[in-house]
């Protein structure tokens, strides 16, 4: 048996892609677990980061130039990817690059999606890339972009748009795309209350998934028209993209299997969304396949030792149900059931924990009940704690999500004071 991956080797048109990871964002919408963090950092699936998910599509499909544009607190993700992506050789043209918001052009920061490139135009030059791929750091999918940019260069587009296929009335909270029968995109709406359906498929949307294919020269051009431009917000789906459809050749791009049938891609955007992503990995046969030594997922980890059940006896037996246990974990006379217990946490005994989301160093003292929750990383829930069982009693500690019930518990909540970056 082999112990390697096996991940796709660079091709000719691989190599002459560079591929820039939008990593600025606040990801307001999840409350206090970006309070210390940029959302990319954001902690995902027991060991890894969010922003792991995305580089690691770009080194599985053969793109080795990344760059990674960083601005709101953006230390824990810095920290994260200078660990975690070193091991790239930029003697042989691989690297994942940092670049921070600097002022590079003026005196402000990143304004959009589309000033970020733009403040970065002359590193992009310096690279001298054929193809630049543009990629949100905050989703959930594995994806092998080459496909993608295979379609986009033989058809001779000047943008490619990467797609996921949704029930057309659930399309009305994404950017959705107008298309004909050769996937050529005819109209570009931002959160329609009507969403179009495509041909052949009247139940049917096709709703961006904010990865972007650009010929090079086609995006510079695009890019210094939009900063000349004083009534754009420098947003690429609210002016670039709009702005292109009809005078040039736009194509979208669905993700679907061989099948044509869509595959897993989630936007982690609020708590409730992030915390089923993280129990969608729960499940016996998950949508999204960490377990495929083709198509890993990297990232740091400590050097920590196996996770570890202790105790047999009845009403304290250290067992997990249904669950993910990270390595470092000591599950003592405690029950899981549905949960993610990440890297390093503690659950003692009599505890019982059910569908519930733990960050890493988490520690959860005897004789607790938690349930549909999501525990910041580093918290240390007293002995005796009920979560997620009253929510009027939650709400007076914790934040708890109106539309789902989940419960979000941070240090701070706790009156806990972490000195670790987060």
């Amino acid at each position: 048996m082999k112990y390697y991956c096996e991940t796709k080797s660079a091709t000719d048109l691989t190599r002459k892609t560079l591929a820039l990871v939008l990593a600025g964002g606040e990801g307001s919408r999840l409350k206090d677990l970006t309070r210390w963090r940029a959302k990319p950092a954001v902690p995902f699936g027991g060991k890894y980061r969010i922003v792991d998910f995305v580089l690691s599509n770009c080194v599985n499909s053969g793109i080795r130039k990344i760059g990674v544009l960083t601005q709101y607190k953006s230390h824990s993700l810095i920290r994260h990817i200078q660990r975690a992506w070193s091991f790239m050789r930029y003697e042989v043209g691989e690297f994942v690059e940092l670049l921070p918001a600097q002022q590079r052009v003026d005196k402000d920061w990143y304004k959009g999606t589309a000033d970020a490139l733009y403040q970065n135009l002359d590193i992009m030059r310096r690279h001298t890339p054929e193809y630049v791929l543009v990629l949100g750091g905050d989703h959930i999918y594995s994806m092998d972009y080459s496909k993608m940019l295979v379609d986009h260069a033989n058809s001779g587009a000047d943008v490619t748009i990467g797609c996921i296929e949704v029930p057309r009335m659930e399309a009305k909270a994404f950017g959705v795309m107008s298309v004909d029968e050769n996937m050529r995109i005819t109209q570009f709406a931002e959160k329609p209350a009507n969403p179009d359906a495509m041909p052949g498929k009247p139940d049917i949307a096709l709703a961006s998934m904010g990865i972007y294919i650009f010929s090079t020269e086609f995006l510079y051009q695009k890019l210094i028209e939009d900063s000349d431009d004083p009534n754009s917000s420098r947003d690429f789906g609210k002016d670039i993209i709009p702005s292109i459809i009809e005078e040039w050749n736009a194509r979208a791009f669905p993700f679907v299997d061989e099948e044509e049938k869509p595959l897993y891609w989630r936007d982690v955007g609020t708590i409730e969304s992030f915390w089923k992503a993280n129990l969608d990995l729960c499940s016996i046969e998950p949508e999204l396949n960490l377990y495929d030594r083709d198509w890993p997922i990297w990232t740091y980890q400590a050097q920590m030792p196996p996770a570890k059940f202790t105790f047999d006896d009845e009403g304290r037996r250290g067992e997990a149900i249904d669950s993910m246990v990270a390595g470092g974990c000591i599950i003592s006379g405690a029950r899981i059931k549905r949960s993610v217990i990440s890297s390093g946490g503690r659950v003692h005994s009599y505890s019982h924990i059910k569908d519930s989301v733990l960050l890493p160093r988490v520690e959860v003292g005897r004789n607790c009940r938690i349930q549909n929750a999501v525990i910041d990383k580093g918290t240390l829930i007293p002995a005796g704690t009920v979560i997620g069982e009253d929510p009027e009693e939650d709400a007076k500690r914790f934040y708890v999500e109106e539309s789902s019930g989940i419960v979000l518990v941070t240090p701070d909540m706790l009156g806990q004071k972490l000195h670790t970056v987060r």
